[in-house]
Parts: structure tokens; C-alpha cells; sequence
């Protein structure tokens, strides 16, 4: 993802009703506007036939008349009328991921995987790439991705997290007005099924990865009768009273069950041949990778990106974006060989060398603070930090951290209630070792869903499974329910 990305809140018992008056509210705005056709042109990688088009929708549901939202939207049509059998929605991580962008990437692979079976179709949620945006006027420093995520100092102190989180909040609460407050899932739901409107379909199904297996369960929950052959690929915990807060804690745990993946590539023999053999035993990984963190938070070391050095924090950070592929792996341990060679002058990835576009800053932190109340207690996450720290060293108390969320505006409705209530039409697909959204997460969406799902469990390290990191078991499995419907009776293991 980029994918990045990093209290309880107690349920009103009021939650139906507040429900029941929002669906009223928007089948409301509905009547009252008729949904526009697509103009669709040709755009993106030539050979895919893509098409994009805007869509408008409203800021808030529950002022149709109000200010307005455009939409970027991208097809790959089927060229196969004969085996056509619908629209498959693919909807990306995040949150902040382009569904427009994401739908290039894999268009290919769901087009020979399928076999012209869908028109698929994506777009870029409110926020998103070329979709309406909005700006929190944040300085360089705090755009940066090891700033924006809250590290903990070299002692473990969050004094300045505290203050950057309040600052950010402050700026994009002031900046980005009410269009920042409009981005949320449960507007990103409406959103898809104003979508689904304008391209003529009752049904639609759908391929959604990472945080976009989240805004998938809760459309499926919202409204099951317009879902067909629905696939969660990474999902997280979807509990009302934590969502992101709860995804962040998992990362810790994540990591900690990821990291033996690289360990044992980073040990093999074969990596001597290119200069990337770090420890001649897999156990020697972890602790060289620790030592160097702290060395580095001492003394940090110059890179090749003037103004930008290697700190522990930055090392840190750039082995949880490693994690997410083994293709990430030579990377890493490229940046580890010359962090730790007196004469090499270490090369940032991409991700750590400028800061996030204010737009991408925005999206990011606006939906976690937008869709549940998160902990203002300062106290509380200073004793998370540390405990997390001692217990997490590779993620050194970030998934227990403050974020701006703590100082932010409270949300406008409460989070859906994943429930087993519903058609039975969902595959879940999930790696044993997922830095992102570990097993254990995905296991709570697996139990929230209950009959409605069943699960292929793919023993693979990495985030994302279908047509990326997974195997040829858990994507049979994928496609096979996706072109023909044929879904196994119960969960399921792929080694």
C-alpha cells in the first residue's frame, strides 16, 4: 500500500435508529436527484481499452443541494459479451490509495485471470489522486512519512508526537473545512453505490484489498442486495469501537511475525553472491537490525539525499514498508549493508526521500480521525508507548502512539456494526504473515461476517494476496468463485 497505511468509543444504544435515519436521509436525496450517465474517454496504458469519467456526488448526503464532489472513475470494459456476467468494483488500501491508479496496475491480470467475465470498473475516493481533494497547509517536516507516523524519540519520549499531532490537527481542521470532514467510509460506501447507480447495475461485486476490505464489509452490510461475488484480500479488525486505532495496534504484531520472512532470505546463502548476505544465521538478523537502529538514533548518518538523514526512525520505517513484499527485501537490506559501512553513503527508498503531497497528507490522516472518536488521553498513550516499545522493539511503540486523531473534531456518525447478518456471498483471501493487517486481525473480520464468508488462508508472508504476494492455490481459489461462482463449502488452507 503504499500503502500505508498507520480508544474505545462505546456504542449508543441509539445506533439503529441513527442508522435507520441516515438510510432514510439518503434514499431522500436520491428521489430527489436523478443520477447522471458516465462520458467516458480513453485513458491510461495503452492496450487495456481503459476509460475514465467523473462522477458527481454530493459533500454530504444529507444536503443534496449542497456543495458538490467530483469523482474520478476508470473502466476496463469486458471484450467477451458471451461470458460477461456483471461489474466488478476493485477497491483499494489506503486509506489514500488511487482506485484508478490500481485498476492500471492490475487491470491485466484481471483481464487474462477472469476472462472478460466483468467490466472492471474503480475510482478514487473523495480525497484521492484525480478526484475532489482537500489541504491541511502543513509545513515540509511534518509531511514526511516518518514524521506523519507517529515514531516515539530515540528515548522513547512522545513529547513531540503530542505537539505534531496537535499542530496537524489544528491545520487541516482549519484548512481543510468541511470537505476534509466529508472524507469518511461511510461516504466512500454511498460513494460506490452511487457508482453502481450511474453504470445501470443492480448488482455489483468487487476485489478489495487492505483498508479497502473494510470499506467492502461495510457496503456489503449496508446494502446486501446489491452485492454479488464479494472478495476481502487482507482485511483487518473491523470493530466499531476502534477501527483504525485498532488496525494501528495490530501493526506491532504484524511486524513481529513478518520479520522472520526477511531473516531468513537476508541469511541465505544465495544473497552472498550479490553483497546482501547480512548473518550468516537467521536468528543473527533481527538483533543486527535492532543494534543498528539504536546506533543510528545516536548518531545518525548521512544519506544520499541531502537534508535527509538515516536515522533509526527512518531505518525503522523502511523496514515496515519492506515487509509488505518480499520484492521489497533486496532493498532493505541494501540500506542495512551501507548504514553500516563506513565508506557507503546509504540510499533512501523512494517513499522516505521528500515529503507527502498536502493532499495525500490530508486523505490520510482525515478518514482514521473521521470515523470513530479516538483517546485524547496524553497519559494513557505515553504508558502504551512504553509497554508497546519493550514488548515491539522492530516497531519501537509506533502502533501504540498519538496521532492527530487525539485532537480532532468528533465524528459525525458512528462507525457500522459488521454483523453475520446477510447473503452468504463473501471470500475472504489471507496471508499467515501480514505486516499490515496480521492473521489474527483478519480472523476478527472472519468471525464478525460468520456465515456470510469463507476464508482461504495462504501460508505467505506479505500484504495482499491475489495476483501479488499470495500462491497459485489462494489465487485459484479467488478467481475460481469470482468467474464461476464455485466457492469452498468451508475455510480453507492453501500451503
Amino acid at each position: 500500500m503504499t500503502t500505508y497505511g498507520r480508544t474505545s468509543l462505546a456504542l449508543a444504544l441509539s445506533t439503529a435508529a441513527v442508522a435507520a435515519s441516515l438510510t432514510a436521509l439518503t434514499a431522500v436525496a436520491r428521489a430527489a436527484e436523478p443520477v447522471a450517465l458516465l462520458d467516458w474517454k480513453a485513458c491510461g496504458p495503452a492496450g487495456l481499452g481503459q476509460e475514465c469519467a467523473t462522477l458527481s456526488v454530493p459533500q454530504d448526503y444529507r444536503d443534496p443541494d449542497g456543495p458538490r464532489l467530483d469523482l474520478a472513475v476508470s473502466r476496463i470494459s469486458s471484450t467477451r459479451p458471451e461470458a460477461r456476467r456483471g461489474t466488478l468494483m476493485v477497491i483499494p488500501g489506503g486509506p489514500g490509495s488511487s482506485g484508478v491508479q490500481r485498476l492500471s496496475q492490475k487491470g491485466a491480470a484481471l483481464v487474462e485471470e477472469l476472462g472478460g467475465a466483468y467490466d472492471l470498473v474503480a475510482f478514487d475516493p473523495r480525497g484521492v489522486g484525480g478526484s475532489s481533494t482537500a489541504r491541511c497547509g502543513l509545513p515540509d517536516d511534518d509531511r514526511r512519512l516518518v514524521n506523519l507516523r507517529s515514531w516515539p524519540a530515540a528515548d522513547g519520549s512522545i513529547d513531540e508526537n503530542v505537539a505534531r499531532s496537535r499542530r496537524t490537527a489544528e491545520a487541516c481542521l482549519r484548512n481543510g473545512g468541511e470537505r476534509l470532514l466529508s472524507f469518511t467510509t461511510a461516504n466512500q460506501v454511498r460513494d460506490l453505490d452511487r457508482l453502481r447507480q450511474a453504470l445501470g447495475e443492480e448488482k455489483i461485486s468487487a476485489y478489495a484489498v487492505s483498508y479497502g476490505t473494510y470499506v467492502g464489509a461495510v457496503y456489503a452490510q449496508k446494502y446486501p442486495r446489491h452485492t454479488d461475488r464479494w472478495v476481502l484480500d487482507s482485511s483487518s479488525d473491523p470493530d466499531p469501537k476502534r477501527v483504525a486505532q485498532g488496525w494501528m495496534r495490530y501493526m506491532a504484531q504484524g511486524a513481529e511475525e513478518r520479520f522472520p520472512d526477511f531473516a531468513a532470505w537476508a541469511a541465505h546463502p544465495d544473497r552472498a553472491e550479490v553483497g546482501l548476505r547480512l548473518a550468516e544465521r537467521a536468528e543473527d538478523v533481527r538483533p543486527l537490525v535492532l543494534d543498528l537502529a539504536a546506533r543510528l538514533d545516536r548518531e545518525p548518518k548521512e544519506s544520499a539525499t541531502p537534508g535527509v538523514p538515516l536515522t533509526g526512525n527512518v531505518l525503522r520505517q523502511a523496514l515496515q514498508n519492506a515487509l509488505y513484499s518480499d520484492g521489497a527485501f533486496p532493498s532493505f537490506a541494501r540500506l542495512v549493508r551501507d548504514a553500516r559501512d563506513p565508506r557507503a553513503t546509504p540510499v533512501l527508498p523512494g517513499a522516505l526521500v521528500a515529503p507527502l503531497p498536502d493532499t495525500d497528507a490530508a486523505i490520510t490522516i482525515g478518514v482514521i480521525c473521521n470515523d470513530v472518536k479516538w483517546s485524547g488521553s496524553v497519559r494513557g498513550y505515553d504508558r502504551a508507548v512504553a509497554t508497546d516499545r519493550a514488548r515491539h522493539p522492530l516497531t519501537a511503540g509506533l502502533p501504540a502512539n498519538i496521532t492527530p486523531c487525539s485532537f480532532w473534531k468528533a465524528p459525525v456518525e458512528k462507525p457500522t456494526r459488521i454483523t453475520d447478518d446477510g447473503a452468504s456471498d463473501i471470500l475472504m483471501i489471507q496471508s499467515l504473515r501480514d505486516p499490515a493487517t496480521p492473521y489474527a486481525a483478519g480472523l476478527k473480520m472472519r468471525a464478525a461476517l460468520g456465515e456470510r464468508a469463507r476464508l482461504v488462508t495462504v501460508d505467505q508472508g506479505g500484504h495482499g494476496m491475489y495476483l501479488g504476494n499470495g500462491n497459485a492455490c489462494g489465487d485459484r481459489a479467488v478467481t475460481a468463485f469470482l468467474r464461476d461462482g464455485v466457492r469452498p463449502a468451508a475455510d480453507t488452507y492453501c500451503g
